[in-house]
C-alpha cells in the first residue's frame, strides 16, 4: 500500500481516471453495436442518418487516448463500406 501524501492521492485520481476510461471504451462499443445493428437490419437511410454521430462518437473517443486515432479511422471505414453495399 501507498505510504506516501502524493501516492495516496495518486492512488484516488488513478481510480477516478479508470471510472472515466471504462465509460469512454463502453461508448465506444455501444457505437459500433448500435451501426452493426441498423446495418444488419438493413436500413440504409437509419445508418446514413447516423452515421455522422457515430463518427463524431469515435474521434472524440479517439482524441482522448482511449483508442488510437487510426483504430477510429478503421472502424468508420469499414462502416461507411458496409453501408454504401446495402
Amino acid at each position: 500500500m501507498a505510504n506516501t501524501k502524493s501516492a495516496i492521492k495518486r492512488i484516488r485520481r488513478i481510480s477516478r481516471q479508470t471510472l472515466v476510461n471504462k465509460s469512454r471504451k463502453s461508448r465506444f462499443k455501444n457505437a459500433i453495436k448500435k451501426m452493426n445493428l441498423i446495418i444488419e437490419s438493413k436500413k440504409k437511410k437509419d445508418a446514413l442518418d447516423f452515421l455522422p454521430k457515430f463518427n463524431s462518437e469515435l474521434m472524440k473517443i479517439a482524441k482522448t487516448g482511449i483508442i488510437k486515432r487510426q483504430n477510429a479511422s478503421r472502424n468508420i471505414s469499414r462502416i461507411t463500406k458496409k453501408i454504401n453495399a446495402l
